[in-house]
């Protein structure tokens, strides 16, 4: 390997394993237990495992394998049987070092689904049990039902949970052996059934292990994304007068963009232009807006002064749409469809289920397009995927692209890559990038390639950086007689259909990012019927228009060319005004001189692309490394409040507590014949009405701190550090404001023989609640930080 220096100076050694892999697998040989009955092979493998019920702390099932060539063997006869499928010597070594805990990286193709199978039959032989997790429902239904005969035929319970499945159903499936689930699924069900009031409400069975399918893109890519429970209590939408007031202000007179368009700020003469079109003295002032209105009334005064925003919120409301208008761009950062605005997840090239924009940057990109503005909700709870899957006692996973990510998933989950090779070698040639001085001169190029390649009659996947690329691509190719097939969010039910059929000779396919979509591209079509003129013609042939961020990325494309040993090859077109390399390279100053096509030929030229995606790598890894420092902290503290909540749900506490500080009321709710079990359920959902009441207030003010903590590193303080003495001081009293709120109301509500009539006081859980997901990372989907903006404007 290239770089086996590297990798022992770190310490670990991607390849490390693969001799005593390969000895163990050798010893599973396909036909060790071809001659065995189907008892006898489930007695194998049950006999190659020890079994345990908890660990020495009463946590998570500990049995372990003690026999591993045994198990092995048995799963690989058990698979033929029942999935008629005859699993290779890598997918052995891949489930071997899953079950030893480790990310697993696998080539496209390679057979990751079966290995990952195999790995949770045994961990769940072991007595644990198992989520396999994938990144949508598509793929966690399909998995199930695919090797669900391999589970039934070791004795295993299994499932998958969809978004349409009601509690009861959820329940069920949880509780058996191996689960299926999307990441976010498993998620939003951990956030309900921490406001449950009572414990048989409670859907999700705890689980040991997770397998996580797309690791790197799970535990990396989403990791920084905050899943949200959101109640039906309305929020504050903007003003719509800001957003005419944005559209009418002119860049550089009363706005400037920086040169990453990650920030936009507003000029001394664009606060000026505000406040006379506004009609206010200061956008800076902490006062009303209205102070300087001409009201003779002075009560009339007072009521507009209520409800009008001040001059500071007006500020924000001013910045947060001018993000909205010059920074998120339709077709690239979002889409339209049937009236509502859809965030695109960047890293799949889809839209983005439940997700939404903070900071009031979603109401204001529905204003911007004209659209009905959306309110917020009183945010009930969240985790971060990071948080969530803390959450298991052993985590593993596998994906095409994990050595890339193996400074994230070593730094922020413990975890260490295993390479295993390909079962045939790959024999996809990957070309030189082409390096481009515009992006006009990139996408002439880029179409130019196509039509020379069309004439070989390899088919194409073209992979694009967003919506409004891959839509430019195809109608360019449309203007020079080149039919296409386009896979984008706006299309993406249409996935399956596009891909089954992109490797027929001389197709073209153009798509956004091709991650996790858990199809292979076959040669020849879906049949394969074509193959063999595919393959004389040179296989699938990728063409990247534009590096991504990552490394990874650009290597998930490449995959899909060479699968299993096919022929194949790759290209990059890039531009260096393509954002990988604006934002790596902001300051920099690259010297070469274009030919008359615009392409740039010198090596340094490939090397500082390079760079510049180094650097928007180094800047992921320490957004990572920040945004887990201000959440740890925040999951330090919603463990505490679970504590809590699981000591008021599992025992009598809460009506002890009541009971105690007014024995009078206590006596004689007992004298009128109300059930001991009554009493303690109705303590309970008044103790747990205030503690949920006042975490969810606490999130609102962390969310409050954390906008504006950037501000106090112009004193030279440490936000970290700020946010932490905050939040700790905060969080403090949390628990005995809960307990007082909830004796004041024992004090104060009726109290019958069906529970606690909180309604009648006025103190109502939301009627309704509904999900989505936060982008807290300011480098993906243009979210930047809108509050980054108005600390600049205070310097």
């Amino acid at each position: 390997m290239a770089f086996d220096w590297f990798w022992k100076t770190m310490g670990t050694f991607p390849t490390k394993n693969q001799k005593k892999s390969k000895a163990v697998v050798a010893q599973a040989g396909a036909d060790r237990f071809r001659e065995a009955s189907d008892a006898e092979l489930r007695e194998a493998a049950t006999s190659a495992v020890v079994k345990q019920d908890l660990d020495e702390y009463g946590q998570g099932r500990v049995g372990r394998v003690v026999d591993d060539s045994k198990l092995l063997g048995a799963m690989r006869e058990g698979a033929r049987r029942t999935l008629y499928l005859s699993p290779f010597d890598v997918q052995m070594q891949g489930t071997l070092r899953l079950l030893a805990g480790d990310v697993v990286e696998m080539a496209t193709g390679e057979g990751k689904t079966l290995a990952g199978a195999m790995a949770a039959v045994g961990y769940a032989l072991q007595g644990k049990r198992v989520h396999v997790v994938t990144v949508n429902s598509y793929l966690a239904a399909r998995d199930d039902a695919w090797m669900g005969p391999m589970f039934d035929f070791f004795g295993l319970s299994h499932g998958a949970i969809s978004e349409d499945l009601n509690s009861d159903e959820r329940r069920d499936i949880y509780a058996r052996d191996v689960v299926f689930s999307a990441i976010n699924e498993l998620g939003f069900d951990v956030l309900r059934d921490q406001l449950i009031t009572k414990r048989e409400d409670q859907v999700r069975s705890e689980a040991d292990v997770a397998i996580i399918d797309e690791a790197d893109s799970v535990m990396v890519d989403e990791a920084l994304v905050p899943l949200v429970l959101a109640g039906s209590e309305p929020g504050a939408a903007p003003m719509g007068q800001i957003t005419e007031l944005v559209k009418s202000m002119k860049e550089q007179e009363h706005f400037l963009i920086s040169e990453d368009h990650r920030n936009v700020f507003l000029t001394d003469a664009g606060a000026s232009y505000a406040e006379r079109k506004l009609g206010i003295e200061s956008l800076y002032a902490g006062g009303d807006a209205n102070e300087n209105a001409d009201t003779t009334d002075a009560e009339d005064q007072d009521s507009a002064v209520s409800a009008e925003p001040t001059g500071a919120e007006l500020l924000v409301q001013i910045n947060v749409a001018l993000h909205a208008e010059h920074l998120l761009q339709r077709d690239v950062h979002y889409i339209v469809r049937e009236d509502k605005v859809l965030l695109i997840d960047g890293s799949r090239g889809r839209v983005a289920d439940l997700q939404r924009w903070p900071d009031g940057l979603q109401s204001a990109v529905e204003a911007k397009e004209g659209l009905q503005v959306t309110e917020g909700g009183r945010i009930l709870d969240q985790i971060t995927i990071q948080a969530l899957l803390g959450m298991y006692h052993e985590v593993c996973g596998m994906t095409g692209t994990a050595l890339a990510a193996g400074d994230q998933l070593r730094q922020f989950y413990g975890l260490n890559v295993s390479v295993i090779e390909p079962n045939v070698p790959t024999q996809r040639f990957d070309e030189a990038d082409h390096v481009y001085a515009s992006a006009e001169e990139r996408d002439e190029a880029v179409i130019a390639h196509i039509l020379d390649i069309q004439g070989s009659g390899q088919p194409q996947l073209v992979g694009t950086q967003d919506v409004a690329e891959s839509e430019h691509i195809a109608h360019a190719l449309e203007r020079v007689g080149v039919e296409c097939s386009v896979l984008n969010a706006k299309n993406h039910e249409a996935e399956a259909a596009v891909i089954a059929e992109a490797g027929r000779p001389g197709r073209v396919t153009v798509s956004t990012q091709m991650a996790g979509r858990g199809t292979d591209i076959k040669l020849g079509g879906a049949d394969e019927s074509e193959r063999d003129e595919v393959v004389e013609a040179g296989g699938l042939h990728v063409v990247g228009v534009g590096r991504f961020r990552s490394q990874r990325l650009d290597n998930q494309l490449r995959g899909r060319a060479g699968r299993q040993g096919d022929p194949g090859s790759s290209v990059y077109f890039v531009s260096i005004e393509d954002d990988v390399v604006s934002v790596g390279g902001a300051g920099e100053e690259l010297q070469a001189q274009p030919d008359e096509d615009g392409l740039l030929k010198l090596k340094k030229v490939l090397n500082f692309v390079d760079h510049c995606q180094r650097v928007t790598e180094g800047q992921m890894l320490d957004i990572h490394a920040t945004t887990w420092k201000y959440n740890k902290l925040i999951k330090d503290q919603r463990d505490i409040i679970n504590g809590r909540r699981d000591k008021l749900l599992d025992t009598p506490t809460a009506w002890d507590d009541l009971s105690y500080h007014n024995v009078d009321k206590a006596n004689a709710l007992k004298a009128e014949g109300i059930s001991e079990e009554v009493l303690e359920q109705a303590a309970r959902d008044i103790m747990l009405f205030h503690l949920d009441h006042e975490w969810s207030e606490h999130l609102a003010y962390l969310d409050d701190v954390r906008e504006s903590i950037h501000l106090r590193a112009i004193a030279r303080e440490s936000p970290i550090d700020e946010f932490h003495r905050m939040s700790i001081a905060a969080f403090g009293d949390l628990a005995e404001r809960a307990v007082a709120k909830a004796r004041q109301t024992f004090d104060e509500v009726t109290i019958t023989s069906e529970g606690a009539q909180l309604g009648d006081i006025g103190l109502h859980k939301p009627s309704a609640t509904w999900t989505y997901m936060v982008n807290d990372n300011p480098l993906s989907s243009g979210g930047g930080s809108v509050i980054g903006s108005i600390a600049q404007m205070f310097r």
